[in-house]
């Protein structure tokens, strides 16, 4: 059987350039649809986060920037089908990496309070990309690779193509203005080959072992992208 670990942001939060705190956690949609995803292609999956803390939801996700409310009641249905699961996820520092197939990162601001920085996620990454199993981020989750260094400084996904959500995107937010950095802009100074579709479409960027997708409406492509390359 297939096995996938999704490492989930522990935030509640982000802090924001002047101090101030905007209530995060993970994104409904990213989470959701491609744990559906896996689990109906059959596959045992495992969550885990910084500390074994609870994940928490993003409760924006839910609301109008989260899609249609058919959309959005399916989504939030099916994290209340796993809602046992999410409150008992593992710590990230007792997962042995080597055991799974698969490693996913959902995204949501909140990998950019504590994954951005987290030095366990960061060698569990550097580790991940090298022994060229499959490795996928979404969305905001690609800031986890800043915490991924190299003995010599420099990032381990330096020269990698990925991708991850824009600048543009990110200011359709209105807390944007007062981000402490943007995320397209710190993928680039960590040397990766940033590339970007449409704003809102979905896209998704495959290099080696590493598969990427921009923004949340790339979580089912991305997804089953992943099936389809297990499966072959």
């Amino acid at each position: 059987m297939t096995k996938v670990l999704f490492v989930v942001s522990a935030a509640d939060r982000w802090t924001l350039n002047d101090g101030t705190v905007h209530p995060s956690g993970y994104w409904a949609e990213e989470l959701a649809v491609p744990h559906r995803i896996f689990s109906e292609a059959g596959w045992d999956i495992t969550i885990a986060t910084p500390g074994g803390k609870p994940p928490t939801l993003d409760e924006l996700s839910l609301g109008f920037a989260g899609g249609m409310p058919k959309k959005r009641r399916a989504i939030k249905n099916y994290l209340d089908s796993i809602g046992a699961t999410l409150s008992a996820p593992r710590p990230l520092d007792e997962v042995d990496v080597d055991e799974f197939d698969v490693v996913f990162y959902p995204g949501g601001h909140g990998p950019m309070e504590d994954l951005a920085y987290d030095e366990v996620s960061g060698e569990l990454l550097r580790h991940r990309l090298a022994s060229g199993k499959p490795l996928a981020l979404l969305c905001h989750a690609p800031a986890a690779i800043l915490a991924a260094t190299n003995p010599d400084g420099s990032s381990a996904f330096s020269g990698y193509r990925m991708t991850g959500l824009s600048n543009r995107e990110e200011r359709l937010n209105w807390f944007a203005r007062k981000a402490p950095w943007l995320l397209e802009d710190k993928l680039k100074e960590a040397g990766v080959d940033y590339l970007k579709g449409m704003p809102l479409r979905p896209f998704v960027v495959t290099d080696r072992n590493l598969y990427t997708g921009q923004n949340p409406q790339s979580s089912e492509k991305l997804a089953h992208l992943l099936v389809s390359e297990l499966r072959g």
